[in-house]
């Protein structure tokens, strides 16, 4: 045997070991953070936070991820809510952002179950994943922000 297939036979019999950090952490939801509107804004002059509850909604859901279909809901959710608060056009717009700058492909801190390690992609929740965003959600404090309010 050569030095190049043993070192192939190595790496092969090594790469179950290096790759158990990484599939451990997989597992693991990170606790909820909201950056609010993700790279747009929160609301408009005179009311800066108009619909900034609406986008810690959304991260929430996000954060969590799941299914395709579960991604849907919350960017129509998204979309419903800024439509309640009397700014039906920027609800449009928001929806198209979210629809292209929140895939689980793109490796950005808005991605869909950005609370997971990247690589998630779309995946229902597990029993135990279920557990564990209930037990870290039950930690998140939640603000109420009003028109006109700051956080």
């Amino acid at each position: 045997m050569n030095q190049k297939n043993s070192s192939f036979i190595l790496l092969l019999l090594l790469l179950p070991v290096l790759m158990m950090p990484a599939v451990q952490a997989a597992d693991t939801l990170k606790p909820f953070t909201s950056d609010g509107c993700s790279e747009f804004p929160d609301g408009i002059e005179g009311h800066e936070d108009l619909w900034l509850n609406c986008c810690i909604q959304h991260d929430l859901a996000y954060w969590k991820g799941g299914s395709y279909q579960q991604r849907l809901e919350a960017d129509r959710q998204l979309e419903q809510c800024v439509t309640a608060v009397g700014q039906p056009l920027i609800a449009k717009i928001m929806l198209a952002g979210v629809r292209i700058g929140g895939s689980p492909y793109l490796n950005t801190p808005f991605r869909w179950g950005y609370g997971w390690p990247y690589g998630r992609g779309y995946k229902p929740l597990t029993d135990e994943e279920l557990e564990q965003v209930k037990r870290l959600q039950s930690q998140i404090k939640l603000p109420v922000v009003k028109p006109g309010d700051s956080i």
